[in-house]
């Protein structure tokens, strides 16, 4: 891709973000004395996926928790023009899962936006937290700034050449070396993250037993970083119902339930960003037709404590839900301020996405229970 490209690209994302987002203030820096060095405590050590680096336990683990914090890589298959794929991540364990109960415990993959890392999207979100409550696994994989800059997710274009296989494979490797529950295998991200994740469920749906999605892009529309840009700012021009059969075989996709969230006020991914996603899920699920028609179960709209709700219910379950907070940039709602992308507006999105997720299974056969 020309530079220039790239550069234009760039800044738009940096005037976007800028016009959406308040950043926290930094703190004067303090001069404290050193301490006294203190004895450290042994920790269990932490094998690394199949294929990957050394793992170790650490590197600002999340504040407020009892789990185990590590860090480490995998080393993915390589791609057209990357010989070595090395994927970093993060993987938390939550308290109380010694490693011989890690065995059947459910996983969520999160991730990242641009401009974060693992550890600033697991404090703003607080996962983790929510993790040591619940009893599931946290896996956060990280994109690298050799890769992008910002490092922002490749979520558009040709699906093989973004880092879609490398997180598949990842989840993979994870699942096999701590015996997590195949069944229970969730996924969610913002932004890029959230436009990685449409790639995810739609092309290796078998893999998750639900996705959630703040502030994404429509899937399928932007096909360069320039026309990314636009469908950011308008959504698609093209009906989604079309451009989901365009990309899937819709008859035999076994469809994936969908929890979408999205700001009223966000000046970067536009709110019509996520109705076009909530019927794609819904057309995925075999509740839409290819014209974008209801063809199964009903639709509810609704409103409750400044959050707009729309729901694709079938036989009584909630298949897809598209969340509308009143008030919100481009931010996830309810986080934790101090992290950048991250508001005390609006409800506890990750809350709202686990008590979604822990609803779903997806059988061996790929059915959902």
């Amino acid at each position: 891709m020309p530079r220039k490209k790239t550069n234009v690209w760039l800044k738009g994302l940096e005037l976007l973000t800028r016009m959406s987002t308040t950043r926290p203030k930094k703190k004067a820096a303090v001069r404290k004395a050193a301490p006294a060095k203190a004895a450290q405590v042994a920790r269990p050590a932490a094998k690394p996926a199949k294929g990957g680096g050394k793992a170790h336990v650490g590197r600002a683990q999340p504040v407020g928790t009892g789990g185990r914090w590590i860090r480490s890589y995998h080393s993915a298959p390589p791609r057209a023009g990357h010989l070595v794929n090395h994927l970093a991540y993060a993987l938390y364990l939550p308290a109380g899962a010694a490693k011989a109960r890690v065995t059947g415990t459910p996983l969520v993959v999160m991730l990242h936006g641009c401009k974060q890392t693992v550890e600033s999207f697991a404090a703003g979100t607080r996962v983790c937290r929510l993790a040591d409550r619940a009893g599931f696994a946290v896996l956060l994989p990280e994109q690298a700034k050799t890769a992008h800059a910002q490092r922002c997710w490749h979520w558009h274009g040709d699906h093989a050449q973004s880092e879609a296989p490398a997180v598949a494979s990842l989840v993979d490797a994870i699942v096999r070396e701590h015996g997590f529950d195949r069944e229970r295998i969730y996924l969610a991200g913002i932004s890029a993250g959230a436009g990685l994740a449409s790639v995810l469920a739609m092309r290796y749906p078998l893999r998750f037993a639900a996705v959630g999605l703040h502030s994404g892009p429509v899937f399928g529309a932007a096909t360069s970083t320039m026309s990314a840009m636009n469908v950011m700012r308008h959504g698609s021009r093209e009906d989604p119902a079309h451009l989901v059969d365009a990309a899937v075989d819709v008859a035999t996709h076994p469809g994936v339930p969908t929890f979408i969230v999205q700001g009223e006020i966000d000046a970067v991914v536009a709110m019509r960003n996520a109705a076009q996603l909530g019927m794609q899920f819904a057309r995925v699920n075999r509740l839409l037709d290819t014209q974008g028609e209801l063809r199964v179960g009903e639709i509810r709209t609704y409103s409750r404590d400044a959050v707009a709700y729309t729901d694709y219910v079938k036989s009584g379950r909630l298949v897809v839900r598209v969340c509308l907070i009143r008030g919100l940039g481009h931010a996830w709602s309810g986080g934790d301020p101090r992290e950048a992308f991250h508001s005390d507006r609006g409800p506890d999105a990750m809350a709202m996405m686990w008590q979604f997720f822990r609803r779903q299974r997806r059988s061996a056969a790929g059915e959902m229970a």
